[in-house]
């Protein structure tokens, strides 16, 4: 357009500022120093995940030697960190990293379109705070805007609930300076932000509801890992926190690798120890065994028992019933009873939105991602320098988000070796079509129509396993048949 000026150019654009953008970051400034880079961030802040959620007791639900990034190892002493020292992690790294002067805040991306001709994204949106629409170009275009939609969590419509005469708050959007001491409180909800929410809520409530469909596996740690302490007295912090690093990734793998082929002896032993938890008198079966085998759904991770310690003093409860209705003063069960409420919270999950919800085309024809093989858990099948972070659902989500960001700065210096300006996966033929992601979890069965697909072999078999992750995306080759440069 006449008189329009020209769009700021970057050699590389991360879409997203939180744990893993800037981790990404990091990783091309020191990796690839030569390139330019920028980052958009939508929100008025840094930290994604960890600046939007306000909600009582939020925390990590891994522990933080592995969610932490493996260039600034985690030197705190508690392994599962609240969210606010999480959130300074993030803003320091990126302070000391010199990525501040590379964001761009209230960025709101909207579109990005490939050019062939000219092997360059056209990334275009608008400022949040004032409205202005903004446009830039870049080489390499990396989303690292999570899985979830920021504005909208998962609430299910709940028959009469306009009728229930107190307050109802879904986590995601928790009200700032929500007063709940003395309040009689309902969770609906048995997932991470659940089991974090009761305990928390349950220090100053008259009395705590956690109110469940059907029973998550729940398994407790230390909140401080005496191995850490332990090495921490005899070594340097930094070598310190890399050896337990080390040891927490070996023993999620050999957990996860257990439950998967022992689900029934894994089961028992979660149960057990939640019976010795909370004693002979409740209800365990009923109310902590679910139905499906360990690791179908992501197991919910509290430190030092929290939930049970509540539930053993009386200051909460596990419900496991269906709702009938709400009524003025609560919650009306299939069962006939009735659970009185003053404050209702709606942790019924999050709503999955892939890729920030960008609307992607190549060339001027829309592209459908749920059409797409994902390439080594990073690319996407026929879309050319274009990467994304999304990380375990059997692990720390940075584990993966690491590799991802090295294994991108790997490919970026191959095709400068090499004088190519595109790097695109091509789905060849006798590779089948298999489910993006292998959880029965609700998140991810909503969305399924929406999300690519994984492939039957390597390189689009999603391993869920940092080891072959290791492998492959730090040792691997990256100019492989199914990598097409020009």
């Amino acid at each position: 357009m006449a008189g329009e000026a020209e769009p700021e150019h970057v050699d590389v654009l991360i879409v997203g500022a939180g744990l893993s953008g800037i981790g990404a970051a990091w990783h091309l400034k020191h990796r690839c120093p030569g390139k330019s880079l920028l980052i958009l961030e939508s929100r008025e802040a840094i930290g994604g995940t960890w600046d939007l959620f306000r909600y009582p007791g939020i925390r990590s639900d891994s522990d933080m030697y592995t969610l932490g990034y493996v260039f600034r190892p985690w030197t705190h002493g508690k392994a599962i960190a609240d969210g606010p020292v999480i959130l300074d992690y993030i803003r320091d790294t990126s302070r000391e990293g010199g990525i501040d002067p590379h964001i761009r805040l209230s960025h709101r991306v909207a579109s990005a379109s490939w050019c062939s001709a000219e092997a360059r994204w056209t990334v275009e949106g608008e400022r949040s705070d004032t409205g202005a629409k903004v446009r830039f170009t870049c080489s390499w275009l990396h989303i690292c805007s999570g899985y979830y939609d920021y504005a909208e969590g998962h609430r299910p419509e709940f028959p009469d609930a306009a009728d229930f005469a107190g307050r109802i708050v879904h986590p995601q959007f928790w009200p700032d300076g929500l007063d709940h001491a003395g309040k009689r409180i309902v969770v609906i909800g048995s997932g991470a932000t659940a089991v974090t929410l009761v305990p928390a809520l349950a220090k100053t409530a008259a009395q705590v509801t956690m109110l469940q469909r059907s029973p998550t596996y729940i398994v407790s740690l230390p909140s401080t890992d005496p191995i850490a302490t332990a090495l921490r007295r005899l070594l340097p912090a930094k070598l310190a926190s890399r050896l337990v690093r080390a040891k927490n990734v070996a023993l999620q793998m050999i957990f996860y690798q257990l439950a998967r082929r022992r689900p029934g002896r894994t089961r028992d032993k979660i149960i057990d120890l939640i019976r010795q938890e909370l004693g002979p008198d409740r209800d365990v079966e009923r109310h902590f065994a679910p139905s499906y085998r360990p690791w179908d759904q992501r197991l919910c991770l509290v430190p030092d028992s929290d939930l049970f310690a509540a539930i053993r003093d009386g200051r909460a409860s596990v419900v496991t019933d269906e709702i009938e209705r709400f009524t003025p003063s609560g919650i009306k069960l299939l069962s006939g009873a009735e659970l009185p409420a003053d404050l209702i919270v709606t942790a019924t999950g999050l709503k999955v939105k892939l890729l920030g919800d960008i609307a992607v085309s190549i060339d001027g024809s829309p592209t459908d991602f749920a059409t797409k093989l994902s390439y080594k858990g990073m690319m996407f099948s026929d879309v050319p320098n274009l990467s994304y972070a999304f990380g375990y659902t059997n692990a720390s989500w940075t584990l993966k988000a690491d590799l991802t960001a090295a294994y991108l700065c790997r490919l970026l210096r191959h095709m400068d070796r090499r004088g190519a300006r595109s790097a695109v996966p091509r789905w060849g033929p006798g590779v089948e079509e298999t489910p993006f992601v292998d959880f029965t979890s609700g998140y991810i069965q909503r969305a399924a129509h929406l999300l690519p697909k994984q492939g039957s072999k390597r390189p689009w078999r999603l391993h869920q396993n940092y080891l072959l992750d290791l492998l492959t995306l730090r040792f691997g080759k990256v100019d492989d048949e199914e990598m097409e440069l020009s």
